[in-house]
């Protein structure tokens, strides 16, 4: 689907179906709120489809793989090819982090390579490489085309709208690629306005050093590029990685679709600000899984106005905030679906 019809066509939650499932919750077998968020999760997910009462049989993580141009610059500590290898490790071996988590949480891991540089045909990864070895260095140049920035958007949606005819009822963000937590920063801060060097980061261990070249890199690239940060999908363009672009298209396919879409760490939150900035209604169809320890994170959740539940010190990235977060979701509609209430047992 174009970009632009769909964020035409995303509409609000369903409120009345909200306010059913709430006066649910007050008659069940406990003190009104007294199960907090598993309420409120519950009572989201109503004015999400529309029904009450849901059942979530069929989750799925997306996760996309791409390399930033940006790496050249010094602003990771890992080597690049740490990208490939993570795939393959996701894709053959299937004992990363992301695997054993989905697994325990009952969902489908959906791998994609976006732009991974020297990854070839590979089982168990689709392939679309919208640039071959990633995106270019935005210190010096756009990170990519405009063209480049819609188009991935727009593969993003239609990836929800092909899962909800697969029977996905609930989608989780991943993501892999050396350094991109630089650009997840660049993105927020282009996204708020903000030239907050506090909202920079370590990513994955940085020392000193590499700390200081990362915050220079960023705010040097965040002058070079001003004068074009005139709506999301240039700031995408200009300091975004081609995993950012689909996971914010992503949320805007939840919006459009109506399937639930979980946040996971900074890259995930970085597209879900820029889905927002496209078009606000696109944060109602969000849950926002763990505070992750980056700090453009949390700024960028208070922007939301999305409160994660989980504190777990979690900076690993790859949907791993969101398989856990599945398990809180399961918790709550088995709460809707199964209490007692009081007319019952008095």
């Amino acid at each position: 689907m174009n970009l632009y019809d769909a964020l035409e066509n995303i509409r609000a939650l369903d409120y009345k179906a909200m306010k059913e499932a709430s006066e649910l919750h007050a008659k069940f077998v406990k003190p009104a709120g007294s199960l907090g968020e598993l309420e409120n999760i519950a009572i989201k997910l109503s004015g999400i489809t529309g029904q009450v009462k849901n059942l979530i049989s069929h989750k799925a993580i997306y996760l996309f793989g791409a390399d930033n141009g940006i790496y050249n610059e010094g602003v990771c500590s890992s080597p690049q090819e740490f990208t490939r290898k993570l795939m393959q490790v996701y894709a053959i071996n299937q004992n990363g982090a992301i695997n054993i988590l989905a697994r325990q949480a009952g969902a489908e891991l959906k791998l994609y390579d976006l732009g991974v540089k020297d990854l070839g045909e590979c089982e168990n990864i689709c392939t679309h490489k919208f640039m071959k070895d990633g995106t270019e260095n935005f210190l010096h140049e756009r990170a990519m085309t405009q063209d480049t920035a819609k188009k991935v958007i727009e593969f993003g949606i239609n990836l929800v709208k092909e899962g909800k005819s697969e029977g996905i009822q609930l989608i989780g963000t991943g993501e892999v690629g050396m350094s991109n937590t630089t650009s997840a920063a660049a993105c927020i801060m282009a996204a708020l306005n903000s030239r907050d060097i506090n909202l920079i980061g370590r990513g994955a261990g940085l020392n000193d050093e590499q700390f200081s070249r990362k915050k220079n890199v960023i705010l040097e690239s965040l002058k070079f590029h001003e004068k074009n940060f005139i709506d999301p999908v240039n700031i995408l363009s200009c300091v975004g990685g081609l995993d950012i672009a689909a996971i914010t298209g992503l949320f805007i396919g939840g919006a459009l679709y109506r399937v639930p879409v979980i946040i996971d760490g900074v890259i995930s939150i970085a597209g879900a600000v820029l889905a927002c900035k496209l078009n606000n209604l696109c944060r109602d169809f969000m849950f926002a899984s763990h505070e992750s320890l980056e700090p453009a994170y949390i700024h960028a959740a208070k922007f939301l106005n999305l409160n994660p539940p989980l504190k777990l010190s979690m900076r690993l990235g790859e949907g791993t905030g969101c398989a856990v977060f599945m398990q809180i979701i399961s918790d709550s509609l088995a709460i809707i679906n199964q209490m007692g209430m009081f007319q019952e047992i008095l």
